[in-house]
């Protein structure tokens, strides 16, 4: 069985309280759409944990201390993500996701050299920035809301072919775009 198999089993067979919603038991498959952030949350708070443990913590061989490292490494993304979704924040709190965090990013071009997520990327630039949110607004949960998602949603369909520096110009005609065609429904509605 593949790992992306694996994986949606655990999803199906995981057990979950009622309340705890449900992620698409075939993610990662054409079919099932785009993870929103909710179900990306519950992936890396329960079920990946859970299925990188019994996919990789008893491998054995040549490979085993590698994967040892990648279920290491795996795990400080997922604990910052569980500090991130408490109801509850402090410090320590903020400061234990500043650090898992930067091991996370420390770490990923040395086990993953083919990505291309230096720190001065936007996302690891922005994950970096949530320690300073979670000191000045308290818990997640009260400022990460759907207006927040949606607008993430729409900057991420700008087209800006990865060209360095032309990303502002990009969104600042996106946004220009977006008004003129607000206006013009005003407009008409007047």
């Amino acid at each position: 069985m593949d790992d992306l198999r694996f994986v949606q089993e655990v999803v199906a067979k995981t057990v979950t309280p009622a309340w705890v919603h449900h992620v698409p038991k075939n993610f990662g498959e054409k079919g099932a759409g785009s993870i929103k952030a909710d179900e990306w949350r519950l992936l890396a708070t329960i079920y990946l944990p859970i299925a990188l443990v019994l996919l990789w913590a008893e491998r054995v061989g040549n490979d085993a201390a590698h994967f040892r490292q990648l279920l290491e490494h795996s795990m400080a993304l997922f604990q910052a993500a569980t500090i991130v979704s408490r109801y509850t924040s402090s410090k320590s709190r903020a400061a234990a996701y500043r650090d898992f965090i930067k091991h996370w990013l420390g770490n990923l071009q040395d086990l993953y050299p083919h990505t291309k997520t230096p720190r001065t990327r936007t996302n690891p630039h922005y994950a970096m920035h949530i320690y300073h949110f979670l000191l000045l607004f308290g818990p997640a949960i009260s400022w990460w809301a759907f207006p927040v998602e949606r607008l993430i949603g729409q900057l991420g369909k700008i087209n800006s072919n990865d060209h360095l520096g032309g990303r502002s110009l990009s969104m600042h005609l996106y946004v220009i775009r977006i008004n003129l065609s607000l206006q013009a429904n005003m407009k008409q509605r007047l």
